[in-house]
């Protein structure tokens, strides 16, 4: 249910996108300019008629000229090195997940949240994100893909090991825990 791929989001097809946005939902650089300028100004107007959401949460609009149909701007901190770090940045990725779940989509594709100009180590990141995804296709979801589309070959790198890491399953006749 989770795949990675290595290359530019605003080209997949998918029920939604996930958009690294800011508060003010203003576009800017990054994964969010390029969004904004592949789906066109009918983006822009719907974030403005929404008017902000704050660091941690998620907003739903239309994907404009985008192959996906719809854009979930999901805002995750700027990095400091604290533990609420992680808890915004698992907020983030959880309320982008609960909003797919109630328009009962299919599929979804997130960047690295935070990894760009919020400065969020993509180590760090990257087992937030996979650890959050984990758990909400674990407790049952109208998901049945979920997409990681990561911008470099380095990222790409880190979050295939970290996927690995999380969803590695026992071999038969090994025991899954010491009790």
């Amino acid at each position: 249910m989770i795949e990675l791929l290595q290359g530019d989001i605003t080209r997949v097809t998918a029920d939604a996108i996930v958009n690294a946005a800011n508060a003010a939902l203003a576009g800017g650089g990054g994964v969010d300019g390029a969004i904004h300028r592949a789906g066109g100004p009918s983006i822009m107007q719907e974030c403005r008629g929404i008017g902000g959401c704050p660091t941690g949460q998620a907003v739903i609009t239309g994907a404009g000229n985008l192959p996906a149909r719809h854009v979930i701007h999901a805002v995750a901190p700027i990095y400091r090195g604290t533990a609420k770090d992680a808890q915004l940045l698992r907020s983030a990725y959880a309320n982008a997940l609960l909003l797919a779940d109630a328009h009962a989509l299919q599929s979804i594709a997130f960047p690295s949240l935070g990894t760009g100009a919020y400065g969020y180590p993509v180590e760090e990141a990257a087992q937030v994100a996979i650890s959050t995804i984990v758990e909400h296709l674990q407790k049952g979801t109208s998901l049945r893909k979920v997409l990681m589309v990561l911008f470099s070959a380095q990222d790409y790198t880190v979050y295939e090991r970290t996927l690995h890491t999380h969803t590695r399953r026992p071999r038969p006749g090994t025991p899954r825990s010491c009790r």
